[in-house]
């Protein structure tokens, strides 16, 4: 446990400098592809017995998710495609279960052209991403450490570029408590093979997340503090400047509050035990970083549902990003330990 700790202080010392949000290479790491996620907000560390899970926060593989599959498929914004595929196997008892996970993103078609304008023909764009997660439980507590093993790929036309990163989490759970909580360090990695000879930075994301049951009503909250690595990840928007009769000029201003609430995400969900229930979510920053000054977005609210049919499920997920553009998520789960539909 000593080493765990040691490993953690290291991580955290040595990477708080990393920023967030298109400023890396990779960034497509912390968008998810799961509808149960995306619906409560899109950052939810705590769902249980979902084999999506584990690709946010490898300390949630557990043997529940022996021999289940699922496929997930996301519209993104201007006709970007984003998938996974992600699978889990019980080894043994003693030795638990392993989850292994594919990511991918399509950027579509490009026109390109050289120097002078001349269009040269059309190229593509992808990010690929491969991962292995394995979980443990500490003995005689109910704490479990997990951790993934990724390799990374990106592609723009002939151009590629390698990485390397893992994910570290800790996740307190039991059946006799209505509440969990998890710590995850995500994305701490290397780019082996940058796309010139300079290398960037990996999306580096520390979160905490924690549920809550209700005792006598069907509802489950979920809430989640991300980007702890940087607390300063407010921007003032220029349209939210005053400019009065004589021309002067006042600078939106970012409090503590502003800044702090833009690192919560919520979530609840309805009926959550059942064949059928209801997700909705918010994410505060996306609301913030959205919203436009004399129109009403939404952004920030998803919303979604999910129906479980036997041994197959499936779950919806619509997210607000703009009125002129927004997403929708699928998802499909197999569980193949069951026979019959």
């Amino acid at each position: 446990m000593r080493v765990i700790v040691l490993i953690i202080i290291l991580l955290i010392s040595t990477q708080t400098f990393s920023q967030v949000g298109g400023e890396q290479i990779f960034n497509f790491l912390n968008v998810t592809t799961s509808a149960h996620q995306a619906a409560l907000g899109g950052e939810t560390l705590t769902i249980q017995d979902d084999v999506n899970q584990p690709l946010w926060n490898p300390s949630t593989i557990s043997r529940f998710m022996d021999n289940h599959v699922s496929v997930n498929y996301t519209s993104f914004l201007s006709g970007v495609n984003m998938g996974s595929l992600t699978f889990a196997h019980l080894i043994n008892r003693r030795f638990g279960t392993l989850h292994g996970g594919i990511q991918y993103v399509n950027y579509g078609d490009f026109i390109g052209a050289d120097e002078n304008g001349i269009e040269t023909g059309n190229f593509t764009a992808r990010d690929l991403a491969l991962s292995v997660g394995y979980a443990y439980n500490i003995p005689w507590s109910d704490f479990y450490i997990g951790s993934n093993i990724k390799f990374l790929s990106s592609k723009i036309e002939n151009y590629t570029s390698q990485g390397a990163a893992f994910d570290f989490g800790v996740y307190y759970f039991t059946d006799y408590r209505p509440y969990s909580f998890t710590a995850v360090i995500r994305n701490v990695g290397y780019q082996f093979s940058p796309y010139d000879e300079k290398r960037e930075d990996l999306p580096l994301e520390i979160a905490v997340g924690a549920s809550y049951k209700l005792k006598d009503v069907p509802l489950k909250w979920h809430l989640t503090l991300s980007n702890l690595q940087k607390w300063n990840i407010a921007v003032p928007n220029p349209s939210d400047n005053q400019t009065d009769l004589e021309g002067n000029t006042t600078i939106s201003d970012i409090n503590f509050f502003t800044n702090a609430i833009r690192h919560v995400v919520i979530g609840a969900e309805f009926f959550p035990d059942k064949g059928f229930n209801i997700r909705l979510g918010y994410n505060f920053r996306r609301a913030a970083e959205l919203k436009l000054t004399e129109t009403r977005t939404f952004a920030g609210i998803s919303a979604g549902f999910g129906l479980k049919m036997g041994r197959i499920k499936l779950d919806y997920a619509y997210t607000k990003y703009h009125p002129a553009e927004n997403t929708s998520t699928f998802t499909l789960h197999i569980d193949l330990t069951r026979n019959g539909f």
